[in-house]
């Protein structure tokens, strides 16, 4: 009959050699797993990128040459504008959560209200004494833009981003490009 086989001791030696072993594992895990992570982004949830509807305070027809109208993009759902082009702060793809209607020389653009140094919200400063023409203006860093969002007076190098829109369904409406953020 053969005899059973003794029970074996775990030692001090293996046992922290397993311990050490399980514990390198849990290190190198947690330092792969942010890379990971970004190779594989989870999807987003609840994102959906199309035309965002915007409700203008003058409609787009009865803007004048000079006039600019300040628009926000929609809380609910909680959205945002996707700028079209851009440089500095401002890339194409990036975000903005507001805009500016402009009629300028006749033509109707319509600009990301952020500032292309480093993503300020710009305003709008009508032309006074001292300030001969209307611009915006970024509070922020003092950069100044025109009316056609070209640089005036920097820090900034970039013009202001455009935004993709089309007229909506009525004149006080505009349509542009955005997504909805799904949280």
């Amino acid at each position: 009959m053969a005899e059973a086989a003794a029970p074996r001791r775990v030692t001090r030696r293996t046992f922290l050699g397993w311990w050490l072993a399980s514990l390198m594992t849990a290190t190198v895990i947690t330092g792969l797993a942010p890379i990971l992570v970004y190779f594989w982004p989870a999807p987003p949830k609840g994102q959906k990128k199309g035309p965002i509807n915007v409700a203008l305070q003058t409609p787009v027809d009865q803007l004048q040459d000079g006039d600019a109208v300040k628009f926000d993009a929609p809380r609910n759902p909680n959205s945002a504008f996707i700028m079209a082009d851009g440089g500095g702060d401002n890339a194409p793809g990036e975000l903005a959560f507001g805009g500016f209607v402009v009629k300028n020389q006749g033509k109707v653009n319509v600009f990301a209200i952020n500032c292309s140094h480093l993503g300020c919200s710009v305003a709008l400063a009508k032309a006074a004494p001292g300030h001969p023409e209307a611009s915006f203006d970024c509070p922020c860093h003092g950069s100044r833009f025109r009316l056609d969002g070209s640089v005036l007076h920097g820090p900034a190098a970039y013009p202001l981003s455009h935004l993709s829109w089309k007229q909506g369904p009525n004149p006080s409406e505009i349509e542009v490009e955005g997504i909805v953020l799904g949280f």
